[in-house]
């Protein structure tokens, strides 16, 4: 290079160091570059979108649509049973007695509930994975992971889970209702409440039972249909039976006759016989259909009829434990308690004088 260039390049001055790039301004033209790439993907892609946002749309209108006619068939179907179950009522002569209107209703109420709850779940549910699988989203991790945690629940909550089934089989098949006197094993008295998992019962004294459905291995209903009041009466042996039968004939018949329990009997008293013979007693037994849950006043009204007619024949009511002749005989001899003659007790006996320790020698007189 020549001398003349060289100091032509050194003239040039050099960038300093503090001055800094200014920086790029986008031009209009790379803007409408920018909007040519953003319209061209929406042109390419706005069909998937727009079948994507159908097809969901169609999922939720079929899902909404099936869970309202489910949900009305299933109340229709309620109602059917409601009114089936009337007219079977009101077909019979105790229809009136046997049937509740409220129990009806509640128990129709709480079958249509479950029933709706689990169409409702099963469809919305249903809805929602298919909605999931249209954004093409893999459901089989989320499946994966629902089946282990619905095993860990149900081993955590399975007593929670064997409750909630034994209540709606046990509405389902209608074994008890509210006001019906049961005995569950566990606990007895009247319905106060009926649910899905806990059965609450009122005890004879007052208190309160809850009770869990899955606890309870029997059921004894003691308000359906009718029920059976007994009553023995022990007399003695020696009495005699005719004059006894025609007495207590007497008292079934007036009772029967009298209000209100010719309303709570729904059957004559029977006179049954004779229930057992003993040595000095014997058991005769009366027996009457009653209304379901009357039977134990029954039973009391007809002892205190029973008690006032054989007092007034003059017959004796016995109980207790039977005594038998060997006790007679113990009992009826006065010196029993007495113990024997001993020889011991005379002095001069010779039992006695052995008995009786050896005198010390006397000493010799002087």
């Amino acid at each position: 290079m020549s001398l003349p260039a060289l100091l032509a390049a050194g003239a040039t001055p050099a960038p300093s160091p503090t001055e800094s790039t200014a920086p790029a301004v986008p031009t209009f033209q790379d803007a409408q570059e920018s909007a040519n790439h953003a319209a061209s993907w929406v042109e390419q892609n706005w069909s998937t979108w727009l079948a994507i946002g159908l097809r969901v749309i169609l999922i939720l209108v079929i899902a909404a649509v099936l869970r309202v006619a489910v949900r009305r068939a299933i109340t229709q179907l309620i109602e059917r049973m409601n009114r089936t179950t009337e007219a079977t009522a009101n077909g019979t002569s105790l229809g009136g007695l046997l049937v509740n209107a409220e129990r009806r209703r509640q128990r129709a109420a709480a079958i249509g509930s479950v029933l709706r709850s689990v169409a409702s779940f099963l469809i919305m549910g249903t809805a929602a994975l298919m909605v999931l699988s249209t954004f093409q989203i893999n459901l089989a991790p989320l499946l994966a992971s629902a089946g282990v945690a619905g095993v860990a629940v149900g081993f955590g909550a399975r007593n929670l889970v064997t409750d909630f089934l034994s209540g709606v089989f046990m509405i389902l098949e209608d074994q008890y209702g509210v006001g019906d006197t049961i005995d569950a094993g566990v606990a007895s008295g009247e319905v106060i409440e009926v649910g899905l998992r806990v059965t609450k019962l009122r005890g004879a004294d007052g208190e309160i039972w809850y009770v869990r459905n899955g606890e309870v291995k029997r059921i004894g209903n003691l308000s359906q249909g009718w029920a059976t009041a007994g009553v023995d009466v022990t007399v003695r042996s020696s009495e005699n039976l005719d004059r006894v039968k025609a007495t207590l004939d007497a008292v079934a018949e007036r009772m029967s006759k009298d209000e209100p329990w010719n309303e709570i009997l729904w059957g004559p008293v029977e006179v049954l016989g004779l229930d057992s013979v003993l040595i000095d007693s014997m058991v005769v037994r009366l027996s009457a259909k009653t209304m379901p849950g009357k039977a134990l006043a029954v039973e009391r009204e007809l002892r205190w009829r029973v008690k006032r007619a054989f007092d007034e024949a003059d017959i004796r009511i016995v109980g207790g434990t039977p005594i038998t002749l060997t006790e007679e005989a113990e009992a009826a001899d006065p010196a029993a308690p007495v113990a024997p003659p001993s020889a011991h007790a005379n002095p001069d006996s010779p039992q006695s004088e052995a008995a009786s320790p050896i005198p010390p020698p006397r000493p010799a007189a002087k």
